[in-house]
């Protein structure tokens, strides 16, 4: 009987069959825990948790600041051109309203003023620039024309009308019809340049070509159309257009193409210059005419030179449209031929006005037109580059 007793032997079997333990019993020891499909998703997750877990790190640590960005006075110069519709307010505000600003700036200096501002554009010109104008020349054929044709037809038709309409002296007209019969203006190229860059290269040559035939032209039109009205010394007006215009338009081109390493070194200054100058030419003239310019007698100038610029603008946008009616970039040469023909040299007008014409009331529609022509043009620069801004932004 003890023997039937004892106990038998545990066994080193296990309690349950392998393949329940494993699958039924414990799930995740067992089969899934080890398939390869459940395997990458724990790394992934453990590797989210590190990444999360350097990120916090890394945000505790502070970064060290970015370098600060070198600064060069040159910044300054190299884009002073930018602030010209500012610095025409101010200088229209302080030529008006305190003229003291502006008087030191007598008409002894007009010429060298002009002449720098001249020399200016010359430096940013080469043969390049030519060489772009002749490669459309219907485009430059039709400039020329707004500019020696339209525009002092616009202006003889205005001051035997609108100015003897509204009972202003024959001087008046006479101013205006000079401002009419100048070259294109610098302006019109920053203008041209601020709604289009392509367009920039086209309206340099035009201003330039303009510009260096005025020495001609300017007194050819303005003793056809003045002669029997006023005194006019055709053969020195040409010889002062010589000594403004194409001389320093001249030097400068000779100096760009001859001397780079001394153009590069007065280049990035003269932005900031040609800025200043261009204060002192249109404060000065407001300066010493802001009596009359803010009498009742004064508003009403503002009428015909006004009404001038904005035929001028307006003829020279719809002449574009109507000679290139099948070029693809039509709108573009439209605005860059309105900036040629409404935007003059006024200044030239206002120092020829000055030294030929013994009326000094010849020289008011010169020195408005100065203002009415910067601003109106930077208006269209605003209302023409505004809509391309908010497209892009979409």
């Amino acid at each position: 009987m003890q023997g039937n007793s004892r106990t038998p032997a545990r066994s080193s079997q296990p309690l349950l069959h392998p393949s329940i333990q494993e699958s039924t019993f414990f799930p995740r020891l067992g089969s899934i825990d080890r398939s390869p499909a459940y395997l990458p998703s724990v790394q992934s997750h453990r590797g989210r948790q590190s990444i999360r877990a350097q990120s916090a790190e890394q945000a505790a640590v502070p970064q060290p600041a970015p370098p600060a960005k070198s600064f060069h006075w040159t910044d300054i110069t190299r884009n002073a051109s930018q602030y010209m519709p500012q610095a025409i307010v101010i200088s229209t505000a302080l030529g008006l309203f305190y003229p003291p600003s502006f008087t030191w700036f007598t008409n002894k200096y007009y010429p060298s003023a002009l002449g720098f501002l001249m020399f200016a554009v010359g430096i940013n010109l080469s043969l390049d620039d030519f060489k772009h104008a002749f490669q459309r020349p219907a485009v430059l054929a039709l400039g020329y024309f707004g500019q020696f044709v339209l525009k002092p037809l616009f202006g003889y038709a205005l001051a035997h009308s609108l100015v003897p309409l509204l009972g202003l002296p024959d001087a008046i007209g006479s101013g205006l019809i000079l401002v009419a019969c100048v070259s294109g203006a610098q302006l019109s190229n920053y203008a041209s340049f601020l709604v289009d860059k392509q367009m920039a290269p086209l309206s340099i040559v035009m201003t330039a070509l303009s510009t260096a035939s005025a020495a001609l032209i300017t007194p050819t039109l303005t003793h056809a159309m003045l002669g029997q009205r006023l005194p006019v010394d055709v053969k020195g007006m040409m010889i002062s257009i010589l000594q403004c215009v194409v001389a320093p338009v001249a030097a400068g081109l000779a100096l760009n193409r001859f001397a780079r390493s001394v153009t590069s070194a007065i280049r990035p200054v003269l932005p900031l210059l040609s800025l200043l100058d261009t204060c002192c030419c249109i404060g000065s003239p407001l300066a010493l005419n802001a009596g009359a310019l803010r009498s009742p007698f004064g508003l009403v100038i503002l009428l015909p030179v006004l009404a001038f610029h904005t035929v001028a603008f307006i003829g020279g946008y719809y002449s574009a449209v109507g000679a290139f009616p099948r070029i693809e970039d039509r709108r573009n040469v439209a605005r860059t031929m309105s900036f040629e023909v409404g935007m003059q040299s006024s200044l030239l007008a206002l120092a020829l006005a000055n030294r030929f014409f013994p009326n000094p009331l010849v020289a008011l529609p010169c020195a408005i037109s100065v203002i009415a022509m910067s601003l109106m043009g930077f208006g269209l620069v605003v209302v023409w580059t505004h809509p391309r801004k908010h497209t892009n932004s979409h």
